[in-house]
């Protein structure tokens, strides 16, 4: 199952949308580049079980 959500690159700070994988579990973390700078964030990924509500913090992967 498959939701789309909203994060604030690490780098630009520009909004962009990805879709997230629900099957991949509650909790994940992955890197994606940005849209916009191309530039590797981390994803911290947090699934709330009962409403399927997604959260995303993003971070540099090059600290």
């Amino acid at each position: 199952m498959q939701t789309t959500a909203e994060y604030y690159c690490a780098y630009c700070g520009e909004p962009s949308t990805t879709f997230i994988d629900i099957s991949g579990g509650l909790t994940q973390q992955y890197v994606e580049d940005c849209q916009v700078c191309c530039r590797p964030n981390i994803f911290y990924i947090t699934v709330d079980e009962e409403t399927l509500e997604v959260d995303i913090q993003t971070d540099c992967e090059d600290r």
